[in-house]
């Protein structure tokens, strides 16, 4: 029995790279597979060409180089980071939600736009993302995750605490997590 999707254009997370060092070719292709908006800067984008991965948007602080895929939309980032002017393109486009594949991680970079696009960052071998409090989610026994968010007032329950960022999961079931801040994000490993 086979089945037929439809993919609505933005029903899919688009895909923003700033770079794949060291990031799973398998764990790429489950990103690639819906074909989402890809969007790419002048350094990722000869990387990504090389895996024969079709380019939508090449964001970029530089002049163009040459165009060696039709369609390529190009968008200087101007006086903004690739990162800003990327977030903020793909709001402006309606878009609910991106992937992003960073070398380098500062999730400052990532605050001011938490509340208006939901936004997974693969950074290593883990996926952070922003929480608001009351966040539930079903994990197995000893599972490592990561709380970052300062100042928040954590209340937490299926975790113990291992250090100051770090939590372990109790048993297999649910965890809970509440805070007295507009969110925290938490970091998961993929690997």
């Amino acid at each position: 029995m086979s089945s037929h999707h439809i993919v609505r254009e933005k029903q899919e997370p688009a895909l923003l790279i700033l770079g794949l060092d060291n990031f799973p070719d398998e764990l790429l292709g489950q990103l690639l597979e819906w074909s989402p908006t890809l969007i790419v800067t002048s350094y990722t984008a000869e990387i990504v060409h090389a895996f024969g991965i079709k380019i939508d948007i090449l964001v970029s602080d530089a002049d163009p180089f040459e165009n060696f895929q039709s369609d390529v939309k190009y968008i200087p980032a101007g006086n903004n980071s690739i990162i800003n002017f990327a977030l903020n393109y793909l709001i402006a486009n309606n878009y609910p939600a991106v992937n992003i594949i960073a070398d380098e991680l500062s999730l400052n970079d990532y605050l001011a736009y938490v509340t208006q696009i939901n936004i997974v960052i693969f950074y290593k071998c883990k996926k952070f993302y922003a929480i608001a409090s009351g966040f539930n989610k079903w994990k197995p026994q000893g599972e490592h995750i990561e709380l970052l968010g300062k100042g928040a007032d954590l209340h937490t329950m299926g975790l113990e605490k291992v250090n100051d960022t770090n939590y372990k999961t109790v048993n297999d079931g649910f965890i809970s997590i509440e805070f007295n801040t507009p969110f925290i994000f938490i970091a998961e490993n993929i690997g």
